[in-house]
């Protein structure tokens, strides 16, 4: 007798392929309960985020806030990530928290802003005094010898800037030390009257919007400079020219290297091109329109609805002048701007509506203290509150 039978025990063949069976059918319950349970989450997830892209919020939570003294004249900008606050005595550049990075002392009366990734200019229109800056400080300054009509920087601090005096006015391009690369004249009884200029964001291309009513009507010529190895075989750098007949534009802007936008007063137009841009779209406008906003990807327009409550309507349209949304609202607003996650923030003096690109109420409210400038944070629900006396971190609620 063997020692396996002397024990008790007795040898049983195995069935190895119904085992591998039941193992396969174990695995695949497990995996079905997985995938299930995956299914539910994903649902779930799916389904709150639904319901908070969706939900209005109207009221928030204060996660932090800093006290703050400045005059109630001063003006906000986003700047790298970071705020840009100036008045007519200064720039300061602080971090969220009001903490101080830099700040540049001066005397203006009319300061105003033009901002290109992480350089910025701040110029005194009508003055002569232009400070050039980026995240580390002023890097130049400028004294014109003639009033200053308009600027626009580039993003490496190529500042373009138009100044008129005695029927002739003047373009001259200046490197980031205040420097002078290149100039030109422009003369109103030859050429007409320059609305507006704007300079791509690599500085290689520069619009310019003239107005010419030498006809006995108004027309507006936009030309396109380019300063790199295409323009230096055309004559003056002009790589192209449109014009526009009974038509102002009296704002133009690059909105990044190869696309330009202008807004007329019945047109919007939209250019693309690497050297000489390009009509791309027309977007022609039925009636007034109050108020136009921009960023990179998209613009908005606002109108007036007095025949409806004096209410407004507005449309955000796609660069390629595609609309994305149209939406009404009652707000008699100050203020209409993009923020930096794409939603549409309006505001005045103490109330504040926020809309998603797709039309949707995201948060509303009426303020206590005088409402300067809303931030988007880089989380779905969190601002920065520029008030009176105070900065305010929040959730929205």
């Amino acid at each position: 007798m063997s020692d396996t039978e002397k024990q008790g025990f007795r040898a049983v063949e195995a069935n190895v392929e119904e085992m591998e069976k039941k193992i396969r059918r174990h695995r695949k319950r497990i995996a079905l309960s997985i995938a299930s349970a995956v299914t539910v989450i994903a649902i779930l997830i799916a389904a709150a985020g639904i319901y908070f892209e969706l939900k209005e919020y109207q009221d928030y939570a204060v996660s932090s806030e800093v006290e703050r003294g400045e005059s109630a004249s001063a003006k906000y900008e986003s700047f790298a990530g970071r705020i840009l606050r100036y008045n007519n005595d200064g720039v300061f550049y602080t971090d969220m928290s009001d903490n101080l990075i830099w700040n540049q002392a001066y005397e203006m009366q009319n300061p105003s802003a033009d901002i290109c990734e992480n350089y910025a200019a701040l110029a005194d229109l009508q003055g002569n005094q232009i400070y050039i800056m980026n995240t580390a400080g002023v890097q130049g300054s400028i004294k014109t010898g003639k009033p200053i009509e308009a600027v626009c920087i580039a993003n490496q601090g190529t500042i373009a800037v138009l100044t008129q005096s005695d029927g002739t006015s003047y373009l001259e391009l200046y490197n980031k030390t205040g420097d002078s690369l290149a100039s030109g004249e422009i003369h109103v009884a030859n050429s007409g009257y320059p609305l507006d200029i704007s300079l791509s964001n690599d500085a290689n291309k520069l619009a310019v919007s003239i107005l010419d009513i030498s006809k006995g009507k108004a027309n507006t010529t936009i030309t396109f400079y380019n300063f790199g190895a295409v323009g230096q075989n055309e004559i003056d750098n002009m790589v192209g020219s449109y014009v526009y007949e009974d038509t102002i534009i009296p704002e133009i802007k690059f909105v990044s290297n190869d696309r330009m936008i202008a807004f007329g007063d019945h047109q919007v137009i939209l250019y693309e091109g690497k050297q000489s841009p390009k009509e791309t779209s027309v977007l022609d406008l039925k009636q007034q329109v109050k108020s136009v906003f921009y960023e990179e990807s998209y613009f908005g327009l606002v109108y007036s609805r007095e025949d409806s409550g004096n209410s407004h309507k507005m449309e955000i349209y796609d660069m390629k002048g595609k609309l994305q949304m149209e939406q009404t609202f009652k707000m008699d607003y100050q203020d209409i701007e993009f923020l930096r996650n794409h939603e549409i923030c309006i505001r005045n003096e103490h109330e504040c509506e926020i809309y998603t690109l797709r039309g949707v109420k995201r948060f509303t409210y009426k303020f206590d203290q005088a409402l300067h400038k809303i931030f988007s944070g880089s989380l779905g629900r969190r601002y920065t509150f520029i008030l009176d006396g105070v900065i305010e971190k929040v959730k929205l609620k």
